[in-house]
């Protein structure tokens, strides 16, 4: 059996369209299909929506609601840890990675030759500045930080061994792609092409992004610490010679003293260095208090699963 994580967050607009689809998908795969949904906390109509068709809907399914909004990868491993399916694999609601990439997906995982499948995006129908961020952004981060595609990767598939790893995971503010990469295991990357968005509006706000962006890259390389030691020393090295320099010329008579511009110059130079590495450090405190502290990832509000029209409800919290 094959299981489906989706996350659902404010897609409303766009659960009529997945039904339909994930009904095709059913029939073209060759093992049973799972759905699992996700409700992380959406304001919308989303748990109503799937409460009322579920119990009625040919596709084996399991509905998750969590208390709150705890963003998509809690999301995505809430729903791992409840997939029962001897393979996962995880896709977004709003439909933008073709399904075609899960019969991609399940085809490889078959064969027995990966324990991972990632889909890498080869092209995306997104406007020309945000392709350019996105892929300039991946490239330097697979370059320096972790192995990682140019147009980075939102779809992934793997076994059963390998979602069991990725569950016992506590880390808090993480990047999923980049700690599946960091296991190991055997992996394969699938190409596909980023579908528009038919339906609603995306979630994934600009400030989303960049906290993305900071996470992904601070729990993985402490790179930042390394470039601001880096800077410190060159920049202490810098001052001394300076002033040894202008003393000595002063010391000569060659030089008058150094008026008020140059001074304060300096002077916003080393308080903005410091500010800065009072930033990267913080960063770095916060991601270990967070970790420290062994909050839960998410919390289950309630669980169903659904299997065509019985259906069985454990309102249970994790």
């Amino acid at each position: 059996m094959l299981s489906l994580v989706i996350p659902i967050y404010k897609n409303e607009d766009n659960l009529p369209r997945l039904f339909a689809e994930l009904e095709t998908l059913a029939g073209r795969l060759l093992d049973e299909l799972e759905a699992v949904f996700v409700v992380d906390g959406s304001p919308d109509r989303c748990l109503r929506i799937l409460q009322d068709r579920l119990p009625h809907w040919s596709i084996r399914s399991r509905l998750l609601e969590l208390s709150r909004n705890f963003g998509s990868f809690a999301a995505i491993t809430a729903g791992l840890a409840h997939a029962g399916g001897e393979y996962m694999a995880v896709c977004a609601a709003d439909l933008q990675e073709p399904p075609e990439l899960i019969l991609d997906f399940h085809s490889v995982l078959c064969a027995g030759e990966t324990d991972i499948v990632l889909g890498c995006r080869t092209g995306r129908a997104d406007p020309w500045w945000s392709r350019w961020l996105s892929h300039a952004f991946w490239h330097v981060y697979g370059r320096i930080v972790r192995d990682m595609p140019p147009g980075g990767v939102d779809a992934f598939a793997c076994t059963a061994q390998v979602r069991d790893r990725l569950v016992e995971m506590r880390e808090s503010d993480t990047n999923l792609i980049a700690l599946l990469l960091w296991l190991g295991f055997r992996r394969r990357f699938v190409g596909y092409r980023r579908r528009p968005r038919l339906e609603g509006r995306s979630a994934w706000t600009l400030g989303r992004k960049m906290r993305y962006a900071v996470n992904s890259v601070f729990n993985f390389t402490d790179l930042p610490v390394r470039v601001l030691l880096f800077v410190g020393v060159s920049g202490t090295a810098f001052a001394v010679a300076a002033g040894a320099t202008v003393f000595v010329m002063w010391a000569l008579g060659r030089i008058p003293v150094l008026g008020y511009a140059p001074l304060m110059l300096a002077m916003m130079l080393f308080g903005g260095l410091t500010a800065l590495g009072l930033g990267i450090v913080g960063q770095y405190l916060w991601l270990s208090l967070q970790n420290v502290r062994r909050r839960p990832a998410f919390i289950v509000r309630g669980a169903w699963t659904y299997r065509g029209h019985l259906a069985t409800s454990d309102r249970n919290s994790s």
